[in-house]
């Protein structure tokens, strides 16, 4: 599996739902660049079961993802119907209703594999015919880029197991912290503690505490 940080977030054009029921045509990435951090991440499918809660985890944080002025955009492989139905289904009847951040199709499949969490991969069988082998969802994904695009972070989660929204803008506040003090964050950093200068002495400053 890539290692993407430290590296430029690949960019797509792709459908997507936005606001909980609009259609958009070529929603890219690239409209945050300069603007916004993004939390952009994958989830296997709608109408499953771990999924909503994870989807309804970050809409019930996005004011906190907000006055952050990060951008929450959530992708998977299904299409841009399916979307829109799942995001207009009440959440007693195994939907989303009420979510408003973008949720992008990815029908072809390009998106998961050029971010490297689709689960399985396309190979030729003994009859020289192309085949998927493995699971053609993505896997839980997590993605935190910066204003210049830069992956900064990245966690991947096998299909069961469901992400912490507070680890997520946990990782945020330390990026931020990092950018406008150019301190580091020790282990277990939380917001509106003291960072660490990266030197020698900076961690027997710290570990002298």
């Amino acid at each position: 599996m890539s290692v993407l940080v430290g590296k430029k977030a690949p960019l797509f054009e792709a459908d997507a739902v936005v606001n909980g029921a609009e259609f958009v045509e070529k929603f890219s990435l690239e409209q945050y660049i300069g603007k916004k951090h993004v939390v952009f991440f994958f989830y296997p499918l709608d109408f499953t079961f771990v999924c909503p809660t994870e989807i309804i985890a970050f809409q019930d944080k996005i004011e906190e993802f907000e006055k952050r002025n990060v951008a929450v955009v959530g992708c998977s492989i299904d299409s841009k119907f399916s979307h829109w139905a799942w995001l207009n289904t009440e959440p007693n009847k195994g939907g989303i209703k009420g979510v408003k951040f973008p949720l992008v199709s990815d029908l072809s499949k390009t998106i998961a594999e050029n971010y490297d969490v689709l689960a399985g991969e396309y190979d030729y069988n003994e009859e020289s015919e192309l085949e998927f082998n493995g699971d053609a969802v993505a896997y839980r994904g997590l993605f935190l880029i910066d204003k210049q695009g830069v992956v900064r972070h990245q966690l991947v989660n096998d299909l069961p197991l469901g992400r912490s929204v507070d680890e997520a803008i946990r990782m945020v506040d330390a990026l931020q912290f990092f950018e406008e003090n150019g301190e580091v964050c020790p282990a277990n950093w939380q917001k509106g503690e003291e960072g660490m200068k990266a030197t020698a002495e900076g961690v027997a400053e710290y570990l002298s505490k």
